[in-house]
């Protein structure tokens, strides 16, 4: 009975300290983790953006007239021709 009670005691004395270990990482790396995040949100951002733009530029701009004018061409562009 006593190996499992030294057993258990020994398991939760490593649990604490990969606890503790695994916060003192995390309090240490925090601004490099963040800093990593953000770049590859911008990264992902821009890629998305650039790649949307086009499509939305295109459709955004209306089609330059082959002609000026009547529709029907009837009438010139310029009064008096």
């Amino acid at each position: 009975m006593q190996k499992v009670v030294n057993a258990v005691a020994l398991l939760s004395g490593l649990v604490s300290l990969s606890v503790v270990a695994g916060g003192a990482y995390l309090y240490l790396n925090k601004d490099a983790m963040i800093e990593n995040a953000r770049q590859r949100a911008i990264e992902e951002v821009t890629k998305t953006v650039t790649e949307a733009l086009p499509g939305m530029i295109s459709g955004a701009m209306p089609k330059m007239p082959s002609a000026t004018g009547d529709i029907l061409n009837t009438k010139p562009a310029i009064p008096g021709l």
